[in-house]
């Protein structure tokens, strides 16, 4: 149900949505007001994942609610939230976490061991054998490898068959969204537009699954281990006293579903029509459309639930992104850190200067981003070709924004095949759009005006605009969106760029993979890897 209160009105232009925004790599508080302006900010900085073993990746659950309560502390002690008694006028409160992320926790309530993080690489050995009129159906329709992938992906498959005694003790196999709920409210619910995950979901009717739903042969997970689900906008549960404690936050106060952070960024972003695009250039990059229809972006692969109540997010994903970004800075950037430090300007901007130093087509050096496997290309390498001595590291920082964004190009076609409407012009979000030189060669690369929206927390607000929907400010997403999303900056293409890149999409980055795909089968033939 919606959240009604007598204290407010739908005019009350004084009210501010409190989202938490837990990421891969920070937590933020974010006060949002009516109109979408970020009226006040904390940020805490999160540890990195640690690895026991290579390409494994966990996390203290504990730490994860340490450092939400910390960041909501922060805020309340800025001079300006005091002066202007923001605290006072906080009217809901939303959580939009990272997707993926799972927690085992006790008949009591406690963690039995680390958070397994969506960007964890671990493969549990085949289990027993589906039933047979599962595997000749999958055989048929030629998913019997994708099931295999899932059931071996599954973070309850491994630990049912690695850690038995731990997973007996499970009572309770929420994602970090629903772990977030349970220790702000004491409630076992979630949002239904946070389930992303290896879960026995129906993507379709957006439900746990039915009692006869093959995932249920596939994983050991029992109906009583989940949440209840709520729809985005409807109420999660009211801050409790122990949690007030913790955070600041005021008791009584409601808490209201949103959706992951990729559907909140869609939303946030202002896309709610087929025919904008909602581009993220984080850690994981991706192209979204948001649907009344279910629309699957590739066959067989479901759309998400989008941050709009009963609508789907179609989603084609470059797993690493962005992260590729943060790989050549980490391998190849040491010098710009260094200097933008010593000139006290943002690393981004002096990268921004490499990319100008390159013509466009980066002199022919190409790059595919596959730098981790996705369900459809399992056996999918990275790739650079074309490399000349003249080419310079200049060259491949450009051919790395290049071929992330031919990357999604060739998404953006795919969906406009699967949902029949043409996008005509994108918004980006995630740490990328912060480079003018990626939003140009973007536009430039998609032949499509490409807007930056009035605020970098896109996914914050999208998860404000949730609750203010579902707190009766506004009557409809369409007149919230208008209220409190807008463009700051438009990058519009150039012709001669379109020319040239538009060549080199059709006549080389398409065939990449095709001709390279024997060779990446080889090569995890003899090393093994990737896994």
């Amino acid at each position: 149900m919606k959240m009604q209160s007598a204290e407010m009105t739908t005019n009350d232009s004084d009210a501010l949505i409190l989202t938490i925004d837990n990421g891969t790599q920070s937590v933020r508080a974010l006060l949002f007001n009516l109109k979408g302006e970020l009226v006040a900010k904390s940020r805490v900085e999160l540890e990195p994942y640690f690895s026991d073993k290579p390409g494994w990746a966990e996390q203290h659950v504990d730490y994860f609610w340490e450092m939400f309560a910390k960041c909501c502390q922060l805020l309340w002690q800025q001079d300006e939230v005091i002066e202007h008694d923001y605290k006072r006028k906080i009217s809901a409160i939303t959580v939009t976490t990272q997707r993926g992320t799972v927690v085992n926790l006790d008949t009591k309530g406690e963690p039995l061991r680390p958070a397994i993080l969506w960007l964890d690489q671990r493969l549990c050995d085949q289990n027993k054998a589906m039933p047979w009129y599962w595997r000749a159906g999958f055989k048929l329709v030629r998913q019997s490898e994708a099931v295999s992938y899932f059931r071996r992906k599954a973070q309850a498959n491994w630990l049912n068959q690695h850690q038995p005694k731990l997973w007996q003790q499970t009572d309770k196999f929420l994602l970090l969204s629903g772990y977030f709920t349970y220790k702000l409210t004491g409630n076992y619910r979630d949002s239904i537009g946070s389930i992303v995950g290896y879960l026995p979901f129906d993507f379709k009717k957006q439900q746990w699954a039915g009692r006869h739903d093959w995932k249920w042969h596939a994983l050991p997970i029992k109906h009583s281990m989940l949440p209840e689900l709520v729809k985005p906008g409807e109420i999660l549960g009211e801050i409790n006293e122990e949690a007030a404690k913790a955070t600041g936050l005021k008791v009584g106060t409601a808490v209201l579903a949103s959706a992951s952070d990729k559907a909140c960024e869609v939303l946030g972003s202002g896309c709610i029509s087929p025919e904008t695009a909602s581009l993220s250039y984080g850690t994981t990059a991706t192209i979204n459309t948001n649907n009344i229809k279910y629309v699957e972006p590739q066959t067989f692969i479901p759309p998400y639930p989008s941050a709009i109540p009963d609508n789907f997010n179609s989603e084609v994903m470059i797993y690493r992104g962005f992260w590729m970004v943060n790989w050549f800075k980490q391998e190849f950037g040491q010098n710009e850190v260094a200097k933008s430090e010593a000139l006290g300007v943002t690393p981004e901007s002096l990268f921004d200067q490499l990319v100008a130093q390159v013509p466009p087509g980066s002199m022919g050096l190409m790059l595919q981003p596959y730098w981790s496997p996705g369900l459809k290309n399992l056996e999918a390498k990275g790739a650079i070709i074309g490399f000349g001595d003249v080419h310079t590291r200049a060259h491949i920082y450009r051919s790395i924004l290049e071929g992330l964004a031919y990357a999604l190009r060739e998404g953006k076609e795919a969906l406009e095949k699967k949902q029949k409407h043409n996008i005509t012009q994108l918004m980006v979000s995630g740490g990328g759009s912060q480079s003018d030189a990626a939003l140009q060669l973007t536009a430039d690369i998609f032949n499509l005006p490409t807007h930056r929206p009035h605020t970098y927390e896109t996914s914050g607000l999208g998860a404000a605009i949730n609750a203010a929907v579902g707190s009766g400010f506004f009557t409809s997403y369409e007149d919230a969106t208008k209220a409190m999303t807008r463009v700051t900056q438009t990058f519009l293409p150039n012709p001669a760029n379109v020319q040239l890149y538009n060549k080199l999409y059709r006549k080389v980055y398409l065939k990449m993979y095709r001709q390279l795909k024997p060779i990446y089968r080889d090569i995890k033939k003899i090393t093994g890897y990737p896994e």
